[in-house]
């Protein structure tokens, strides 16, 4: 197995269980909280490992690399948000399966500006994922009622548009400084914004409170969801970004287990459609493109 596979696959894995547990993070903690827990915990972590690389990254000569850190940054902060209050108010089992359109949007964003390439399957693919996403996320059907939306899914649509432009950026920040950098940096500005946001708001009795409460919780999500990025920024340094991005998505049938699993979780026949329609169609796409490269 080649390192860019390997690192693929520990991004679905970390994900998955990740994913899983910023639901049980962001309805313990709120979404703020919870973002203030993961991006501190990669600032302080990882700053003994790039310590070295800081004065290279900030001298004048790499001021187009600081620019997609800082675009990855913001790109991090709105996706963040908007995916975490999705968690946070649907159903995982619902949730996850539109993580699958961070494919097509990764891989867009690579076509238009790396110059990759989709087949025809793959466009078709395509299609198949954002029509399984429309199934699974629409509660009812009858023409005489209003369509009703799954609690959480159009905070997660725009998180999840946002996720993919980050993948993107990511990968392409990652291969002009080094997976670490990138990891280190964003976490570091988005742990700053959460400081000076929880300052203004007067919420710190409450989040030390909180993570005297729920230690585990609180580190074990900051940890497992590092390590999906982590894995996921050095997997594009061996691999297109599209065929990283297609193959860590996989771990939408992991986090959608564990939300049955443990939430207890059921599904509308249709949306059982919808959601059997995304998973399979996301994991041969991953496959058909892992098999191009």
């Amino acid at each position: 197995m080649s390192p860019g596979i390997f690192f693929a696959f520990l991004a679905l894995g970390s994900w998955g269980i990740g994913d899983f547990l910023i639901q049980r993070s962001t309805r313990k903690f709120g979404e703020w909280r919870t973002l203030f827990f993961i991006e501190t915990l990669a600032a302080i972590v990882l700053f003994p490992f790039i310590l070295q690389e800081i004065p290279k990254e900030f001298s004048r000569g790499h001021l187009y690399s600081l620019l997609l850190l800082g675009i990855a940054s913001a790109v991090n902060l709105i996706a963040a948000i908007l995916n975490f209050r999705g968690l946070r108010l649907g159903k995982i089992s619902v949730i996850e399966p539109m993580y699958a359109l961070e494919i097509p949007v990764g891989a867009g964003l690579a076509m238009l500006i790396l110059g990759e390439r989709l087949r025809s399957l793959e466009i078709l693919l395509v299609i198949s994922i954002i029509s399984g996403i429309f199934l699974v996320s629409v509660r009812s059907f009858s023409v005489f009622k209003k369509w009703r939306w799954e609690r959480g899914v159009l905070y997660s649509l725009g998180g999840t548009i946002a996720m993919g432009t980050m993948n993107f950026a990511f990968g392409v920040a990652a291969r002009e400084t080094s997976p670490l950098f990138v990891n280190w940096f964003t976490g570091t500005v988005l742990a700053l914004i959460t400081i000076l946001y929880l300052t203004l708001r007067g919420g710190w009795t409450q989040t030390w409170r909180q993570a005297k409460t729920h230690p585990f919780l609180a580190l074990g999500t900051g940890l497992i969801d590092n390590m999906g990025w982590i894995a996921f920024t050095y997997s594009v340094v061996f691999l297109p970004i599209a065929v990283a991005v297609s193959l860590s998505e996989s771990y939408i049938a992991l986090a959608v287990a564990l939300g049955m699993f443990f939430n207890r979780e059921r599904l509308r026949s249709h949306q059982w459609i919808g959601f059997g329609l995304t998973l399979s169609s996301a994991i041969l796409l991953a496959y058909i493109t892992n098999r191009v490269a």
